[in-house]
């Protein structure tokens, strides 16, 4: 089948698909973006979170049928060209990627929650990144990541 939607804002085609392909799959191997990490594809661990229609998904979970004529937008989506996006940047100032397999589903949910609240507690964190499961850093570095762009997006308005 084919299947046509929009990816960071670009039409992208696809052609080919079957009917058990994942939007992860067409996403990495068919689109070339690998942010978004295949890991458990139980839709578990968060790894591959992308906005799909602007709400935060698991892409493992859904099938690449279903993303006909919808949006997209990936990890590598959300910088600016070669800028980063204030959430992207917080991650890499506070050594908040290690291993980097968590990290773009951590960036894409971080990004939602920081887009939604304004100043969220760190209880309002937890709650966001509850999905997103991360094996080398202790959460701690995510959190202050969090927290630092929250700050500066209040600072900004």
């Amino acid at each position: 089948m084919r299947v046509t939607c929009t990816v960071n804002d670009k039409e992208q085609v696809a052609d080919g698909v079957w009917e058990g392909e994942s939007l992860l799959y067409l996403l990495r191997e068919r689109m070339g973006l690998p942010g978004s990490k295949n890991a458990c594809e139980q839709g578990e661990c968060g790894s591959c979170t992308v906005y799909l229609d602007d709400l935060p998904t698991c892409a493992c979970l859904v099938a690449a049928g279903q993303v006909q004529g919808r949006r997209i937008r990936t990890v590598e989506g959300l910088a600016d060209g070669e800028q980063l996006d204030p959430i992207q940047e917080a991650f890499v100032e506070c050594g908040a990627i290690q291993c980097g397999f968590c990290t773009p589903g951590l960036v894409v949910q971080a990004h939602d929650l920081v887009e939604r609240v304004d100043n969220p507690s760190d209880a309002d964190i937890r709650e966001a990144l509850a999905g997103n499961l991360c094996r080398c850093t202790g959460y701690e570095k995510i959190l202050d990541a969090v927290r630092l762009a929250a700050s500066r997006k209040a600072e900004s308005l």
